[in-house]
């Protein structure tokens, strides 16, 4: 195994294992326009586990939210829509706000929840140098508009310009991206290990952009979404053009496995 590798999952189970891990996650609530109580009382719209009845209120306004404490001056709250969303922290507890396709939630998490159930670490096969393959990156012309469901059966509109093309033990295969971005290309992908040694709803891989034509997939940095490890993430899921027909043996395996 290469040292970046090792890196590589070194790196992941420290996001995984820290207070910000995706397994310390509460609650996913989402809001309505206007007034969106928060607390551990029954009637909150967003229910924290623990603290006040009612800690305070979430004010969605137009393009405008903010948060307005009890005990406390109201201030604006930025959404992670563009980036980095603001927190609101109490003890052990913390909620931010998260924007899918115009429709806001607040999504709670115990910072303090390794201290209940330390993080087990994750599994993955042998490194494998065959599942490091040099695809061609071709243009679509004209470009793809593609329906991606998330887990929750929403839907949300990808344009995809380009495509992954590379033969694996003779079958020609097609992978569309996610995203491009300026330094990484997002996929999320299924095959034959998935349900089985892989987590059922797919796994993701992000790589560096492609450079003269070609774009290097390092399946064995293929790692499980946010969804393998909580019910209150909103993932995407892989459209039937990146469901492989064969098995991937490579990367992360499912939790637990």
């Amino acid at each position: 195994m290469s040292q970046e590798l090792k890196d590589w999952q070194a790196q992941r189970h420290a996001e995984l294992s820290g207070p910000d891990s995706w397994l310390g996650m509460q609650g996913l609530f989402w809001l309505e326009p206007g007034e969106n109580r928060v607390g551990s009382s029954e009637n909150c719209r967003v229910q924290l586990p623990s603290g006040p009845a009612h800690l305070g209120d979430l004010i969605w306004a137009g393009e405008l939210l903010s948060w307005q404490p009890l005990a406390g001056s109201a201030r604006e709250l930025q959404t992670d829509r563009s980036g980095q969303p603001s927190a609101v922290d109490h003890e052990n507890l913390s909620f931010f706000i998260v924007d899918r396709e115009g429709r806001l939630a607040a999504r709670v998490r115990d910072r303090d929840w390794a201290a209940r159930q330390p993080f087990a670490g994750l599994s993955y096969f042998p490194a494998a140098a065959e599942w490091a393959i040099e695809a061609e990156w071709q243009v679509l012309a004209p470009p793809l508009s593609m329906e991606v469901p998330n887990v929750t059966g929403e839907l949300k509109t990808v344009l995809v310009s380009h495509k992954a093309v590379f033969n694996v033990a003779g079958q020609y295969v097609e992978l569309l991206p996610m995203s491009v971005g300026e330094h990484e290309v997002f996929f999320v992908f299924r095959d034959r290990t998935s349900g089985k040694e892989t987590y059922g709803a797919g796994r993701f891989l992000k790589v560096l952009p492609a450079v003269d034509g070609k774009i290097r997939l390092d399946f064995n940095h293929a790692y499980n979404p946010p969804c393998a490890f909580t019910p209150f993430a909103t993932c995407p899921l892989p459209p039937p053009e990146n469901w492989l027909p064969f098995a991937v043996p490579a990367g992360e395996m499912k939790p637990g496995a």
